[in-house]
């Protein structure tokens, strides 16, 4: 008789967002083989969203916050899988930073809390959803990008920074299986009908690897399914991964929209877009030259870009018949193009539009999105003007500091000395046993702070000094003295531009830890690691 396999219990972060909608109809597939508990926020929005699924036999939805450190508690207690979708993101978090804050590291927190509390560290396994925009802006020449290159946050992207913090937390959490995985832009009906100054932000040569919705929804289906029967490879545990859709999902900016506009017969931008009112740097966006190795674990790509023209066609309905019709008129084009550039128009003057940067003066956005005032002026007036990048396979590959070709095992106290000495900074720790990624060790950066992290934060994950990270964006200055970050910094920009930009909140800003809250403490080894 062929034995039974056992039900696992998986609890779904997120699940009311579009990647964890999106995952969550994928699960339901192997509901058969599996128990799902999620967590949502109770509001009339999410109840309609989620009223659908009320009713289905293993699927149990809970109605909370993650913050609520009892709910979450709950929702972990006998858990075999989290995965921890659920993130407050752009460009809701570059309005309320703190609330970003607050609940893209504070539930990672109460995760990780939760899972040590109920005695679960060996046994449950935190599939953790990071982001590209960690890594920030990597514009041409530097638009190939894989993991371990540097931790950058976009100037004023507290959504990035928030994600930064929770991503150490996780890797640092002392969890026997966890997994960090790299969200990129995702492409779908929810990009389809962003309408945010943002939009602007996202400079015309700038590139992304899209993954869309339904691939990531497979991608998370799958990694239940194969721990569920045993044939996910315990090698893939323990690192960080770049979520990307591979070669059919690359693209530019500038291609997307001339692709999205010709989709509905609209062939001259001129008339639709200014160049100046795009910013030219400080949006985060690369191509990957390793996402391939989450493919080779989850195989989960099935979709290209076609996918996201297919949602932005069927987001427009019968519009786009009309403007197809309308654009073959004489003057069509034009008159198509007006109505779009004064509906576009009206986001570029908004709080965070970059418009009102330049009409309000705001030097400290001017410069992180442009450089200066000075070069805004000169951006041609028309978009037909400008002069666009096109070496898009050329590789400049960052140098991270220690020789990669040596087997995980051989790593040496030695090499994070190296390591320590090309990031500006020197290795404080005296004893390391060879091969071990995973305990911290001490460092000193290059402006003095002591902190302590794990070969897998600094070399795998490309993490450095958390004092520096939650002070400011002192890149220019950072650039002069660590020669890593300077790979990715003075490739785009000048050798004195050393503004610094304070930051208004950092992880520390967070309420009050469960730990301390509950009386209840760690195992000694591992309070340092998750934050007690």
């Amino acid at each position: 008789m062929e034995k039974q396999m056992k039900r696992q219990k998986v609890f779904l972060t997120g699940a009311t967002g579009a990647m964890g909608l999106a995952s969550l109809k994928e699960m339901l597939k192997d509901i058969q083989k599996q128990d799902i508990v999620t967590l949502a926020r109770d509001s009339e929005k999410n109840r309609k969203i989620l009223a659908p699924y009320q009713d289905i036999s293993g699927l149990e939805i809970l109605w909370g916050d993650l913050n609520d450190y009892d709910m979450v508690l709950q929702c972990v207690r006998d858990c075999d899988l989290i995965l921890h979708i659920a993130a407050f993101v752009s460009p809701a978090a570059d309005y309320h930073p703190r609330q970003a804050m607050q609940i893209n590291f504070g539930s990672t927190r109460n995760l990780i809390h939760a899972i040590y509390a109920l005695g679960q560290e060996n046994r449950t396994r935190l599939v953790y959803i990071g982001t590209v925009a960690q890594t920030g802006d990597r514009m041409p020449p530097i638009h190939w990008g894989r993991v371990g290159d540097p931790i950058k946050p976009s100037v004023f992207d507290y959504y990035a920074v928030s994600k930064v913090a929770a991503e150490r937390l996780v890797i640092e959490s002392g969890l026997k299986y966890w997994v960090s995985l790299r969200q990129t832009g995702m492409m779908g009906k929810a990009m389809a009908s962003v309408e945010d100054a943002i939009i602007f932000h996202n400079c015309l040569d700038n590139v992304l690897e899209y993954c869309s919705d339904r691939d990531s929804a497979r991608a998370m289906r799958n990694l239940c399914a194969f721990c569920q029967d045993g044939t996910l490879d315990e090698g893939f545990w323990g690192h960080i991964y770049n979520i990307g859709g591979g070669e059919s999902c690359r693209i530019s900016t500038y291609d997307l929209f001339r692709r999205m506009f010709g989709a509905i017969g609209l062939t001259k931008l001129d008339y639709v877009f200014h160049p100046k009112k795009f910013a030219t740097r400080n949006f985060h966006g690369q191509y990957y030259l390793d996402s391939d190795k989450l493919e080779h674990y989850l195989h989960f790509r099935q979709d290209s870009m076609a996918y996201f023209f297919d949602c932005y066609l069927a987001k427009l309905g019968a519009l786009a018949k009309a403007s197809r019709v309308l654009c073959r008129l004489p003057g069509g084009q034009r008159l198509m193009g007006v109505i779009l550039h004064k509906r576009f128009d009206k986001l570029t003057k908004t709080e965070h539009g970059t418009v009102h940067f330049i009409e309000e003066n705001l030097e400290d956005q001017i410069d992180a999105y442009w450089g200066s005032r000075k070069k805004w002026e000169a951006l041609p007036e028309k978009l037909s003007q400008m002069t666009h990048f096109t070496q898009w396979d050329t590789v400049i590959p960052i140098d991270h500091g220690y020789d990669e070709t040596k087997p995980e095992s051989q790593l040496t106290q030695q090499d994070m000395a190296g390591a320590a000495a090309f990031r500006g900074g020197r290795l404080l720790s005296t004893e390391m046993e060879t091969g071990d990624w995973k305990t911290p060790l001490e460092f000193e950066c290059a402006f003095g702070h002591k902190f302590k992290a794990s070969p897998r934060l600094v070399l795998e994950g490309g993490h450095w000094c958390d004092v520096c990270e939650r002070q400011s964006w002192n890149y220019g200055r950072r650039a002069k003295v660590d020669p890593f970050f300077a790979q990715v910094w003075n490739p785009l920009h000048d050798p004195q531009e050393l503004r610094e930009y304070p930051k208004e909140v950092s992880e520390l800003d967070v309420s009050p830890q469960p730990a301390q809250a509950r009386g209840w403490d760690l195992p000694r080894e591992n309070r340092d690691r998750v934050g007690t």
